[in-house]
């Protein structure tokens, strides 16, 4: 009978980890991303995407990213969703993974949408795929400790079910807040013009470096086995919040450069 009983344990806990191993804002974090953006586009730029996209949003074609997983055609694409680093190295000092990153897969998406001879198919390919990674390189755990895959084997509780902290981070404070898409996008906080040009300053490395403080703070938030309540989400909500802001700004800029 004890070894029934460790045999499910196990297995309970492997599909957590397996299951957290595909890591993503979740699926409204990244709508949320792409609603923000559009707030901060120049027309030109609404037009250009409105015509690559054959009118689709960008809160519509956030999600690509993650749903192209299910293909095993985009396996390349994988290991773009993240960055491994190490809490004391800046990603201009850090090992970089051969088979390509974060960094690496958003300059990717912005070569092929910068090239007059890319195809229309692979242009709106890549500006979905650019719209996802935008929003993954702002979720804190996006920019994790190898060793843990980023959170995904930091095992902890939510309100007294299992999971992980990857998953805190990518979905459960934001599921837990229970506001749609629309509604995080429309209650932001107030920023100014000049905050959002700073926001925008730097480059795609400046970015990952910028997320990567909070990174820490996440990694400190919890410990193994923690059960995280209402505590919690006081605490690091605030974050998540801005987090997401953070991203529809920055992802404004990117597009405006390509296509305005």
């Amino acid at each position: 009978m004890r070894n029934i009983f460790c045999i499910a344990i196990a297995l309970v806990f492997g599909f957590s980890i397996v299951k957290a191993e595909n890591p993503e804002w979740g699926a409204t974090g990244h709508r949320t991303v792409g609603e923000i953006a559009t707030v901060y586009l120049k027309g030109k730029t609404k037009r250009k995407i409105a015509e690559l996209l054959d009118g689709q949003t960008l809160a519509l074609v956030s999600t690509f990213g993650d749903d192209i997983k299910s293909d095993k055609k985009y396996k390349e694409f994988y290991t773009w969703h993240y960055v491994n680093m190490p809490f004391d190295v800046r990603y201009e000092d850090s090992e970089k993974n051969p088979e390509g990153d974060l960094v690496t897969g958003i300059e990717k998406c912005k070569s092929v949408l910068l090239d007059a001879t890319s195809s229309k198919e692979d242009k709106a390919f890549y500006l979905k795929l650019l719209v996802h990674l935008v929003g993954d390189l702002h979720q804190p755990m996006h920019v994790g400790r190898k060793e843990d895959k980023g959170g995904n084997t930091v095992q902890v509780q939510w309100f007294g079910n299992g999971t992980n902290l990857h998953s805190v981070w990518d979905s459960k404070m934001i599921e837990h807040y229970n506001m749609t898409y629309t509604e995080l996008a429309t209650n932001t906080n107030e920023i100014s013009k000049n905050d959002v040009e700073r926001l925008q300053q730097g480059t795609t490395a400046d970015w990952v470096n910028d997320t990567q403080k909070f990174t820490v703070k996440a990694y400190g938030s919890a410990a193994i086995g923690d059960n995280l309540k209402y505590g919690y989400m006081y605490y690091n909500f605030e974050v998540v919040r801005s987090q997401l802001q953070k991203g529809g700004i920055r992802l404004a800029k990117v597009l405006n450069d390509i296509f305005a």
